[in-house]
């Protein structure tokens, strides 16, 4: 009875110590009675990971962070166990990530599989690491670079504005407000103006309506005798113009070229000396007509004989 108490005593104390280490390393992230694979990888800085931090792959959940402790080394660097829960395999050749999973700055790991035929992961392999830039960091990217531009941009505007202080002395102030006085000046003058030509309009409103209507008329006008030289067959009466242009052209060129009567009176030079030689005769006939119309000219009431012309008499009395 007493052997059966203490057997039963020890069986007791046996499983409050099984079910205390059994807690206690479900607590650390470990279940004795599963299959999982416990992997690491190595950082140089987590990032605040800590415990329990998700691992996934494609943004599936496959396991948890079990522990993140430093390297036996003394190097510093930061050793991260994971425990993969999942069945789904993939090669040793695989890389962890650590990256932000949200906008507090939580980390996590995420497994970027590689399917190259290597091994697949088990149990004890250590994984190549990387680390994604997180949200804060990739604003500081772009925010130092636009911080850089901004320094830039104030020293650039300093600048300026000292030099506008400089330009901008007493004197140049005075004339600058004389400037704006005077512009105001103008601006009241062109407004006083304005206000003329307004009543000048009011007061000519139906003088302006009558001459709009009078071009009105015009324009109408144009229009007709626009449509009066189109019907005119403007085009046929060109064409007659550019043939009579072309026979006149036609006919220039055959005087030129000495054909017909006035080519040829303008061309043959024989012609133009016997045309001189008989005006010259016209000439001469002439004169003498002058000095002797009786030769040429007889009334005789008893029929008397003309006297032959001579040459030679007519030159001896002269």
């Amino acid at each position: 009875m007493r052997t059966t108490k203490e057997i039963k005593t020890a069986i007791l104390v046996l499983s409050g110590i099984l079910l205390f280490i059994f807690i206690f390393n479900y607590l650390k992230g470990e279940n004795l009675l599963s299959s999982a694979r416990k992997i690491t990888a190595v950082y140089d800085n987590v990032e605040g990971l800590t415990s329990s931090a998700a691992v996934t792959i494609n943004g599936h959940s496959i396991g948890k962070v079990q522990d993140v402790r430093f390297t036996d080394d003394g190097s510093g660097k930061l050793e991260v166990v994971m425990l993969i829960e999942s069945d789904f395999e993939f090669s040793v050749n695989s890389t962890a990530e650590l990256y932000e999973s949200g906008l507090i700055g939580g980390k996590a790991i995420a497994i970027v599989p590689a399917f190259d035929g290597a091994d697949n992961v088990s149990s004890g392999v250590v994984l190549k690491s990387s680390v994604k830039p997180g949200l804060t960091e990739l604003v500081n990217q772009r925010l130092t670079p636009l911080q850089e531009k901004i320094e830039s941009v104030m020293v650039s505007a300093d600048e300026l504005l000292l030099n506008v202080n400089s330009v901008f002395d007493a004197k140049t102030k005075t004339h600058l407000k004389g400037s704006i006085a005077q512009l105001e000046q103008t601006i009241l003058s062109f407004e006083s103006t304005s206000n003329a030509l307004n009543n000048l309009v009011e007061d000519n409103k139906s003088s302006i309506s009558s001459t709009l209507n009078n071009f009105s008329e015009i324009s109408e006008d144009l229009t007709e005798v626009s449509a009066n030289l189109v019907d005119a067959n403007l085009k046929e009466t060109i064409n007659g113009l550019q043939s009579t242009v072309s026979n006149f052209d036609t006919l220039l060129s055959a005087i030129d070229k000495g054909e017909g009567s006035v080519g040829k009176l303008m061309k043959d030079e024989g012609l133009y000396n016997n045309l001189e030689g008989a005006l010259g005769q016209l000439q001469a006939l002439l004169e003498d007509m002058k000095l002797n119309p009786k030769r040429y000219v007889h009334f005789s009431l008893f029929g008397k004989k003309n006297k032959p012309y001579s040459q030679a008499e007519t030159e001896t009395k002269e």
